[in-house]
């Protein structure tokens, strides 16, 4: 975990992009290490799909994602209760969220426990490519 200005706070954000994902951090790792020191770790989801990033921010998933995160429910039923929803839809949208690897459903014994690590979501959603904002800046 990458620990921010104060030494006591961690910081677990992580951290989405869609489209293309940013080699400057990989960069900074490998000139980190080849100083001998421990980079930063920055770890991000990157999506193709547009459609991905819609079924992040969902009001519904938003909902799960900040159930779990401030009541770290023992099971899927209980996350249920949480957001006073079927389990069967809770279910479907965790099993989703975890494809999307937002999630880990953790088995425990007849029951499986949803789990994050990340206590915030950076999403980058650039509106350009970098080609087209290439072409443009030099573009008299």
């Amino acid at each position: 975990m990458a620990t921010t200005g104060n030494s006591n706070t961690i910081d677990r954000t992580l951290h989405i992009r869609y489209q293309e994902s940013s080699d400057d951090d990989l960069e900074d790792a490998l000139a980190a290490l080849d100083r001998g020191e421990t980079p930063k770790p920055h770890l991000e989801v990157v999506y193709h799909d547009p459609a991905d990033v819609h079924r992040v921010t969902r009001p519904k998933s938003l909902e799960l994602l900040r159930a779990i995160v401030q009541h770290n429910p023992d099971s899927i039923r209980e996350t249920a209760r949480l957001v006073d929803r079927d389990v069967s839809q809770v279910h479907r949208n965790l099993t989703e969220l975890e494809e999307l690897h937002l999630v880990e459903l953790v088995n425990e014994g007849q029951s499986k426990r949803p789990s994050v690590w990340y206590e915030a979501i950076d999403i980058d959603l650039p509106l350009v490519t970098p080609d087209v904002g290439s072409d443009e800046a030099t573009a008299d």
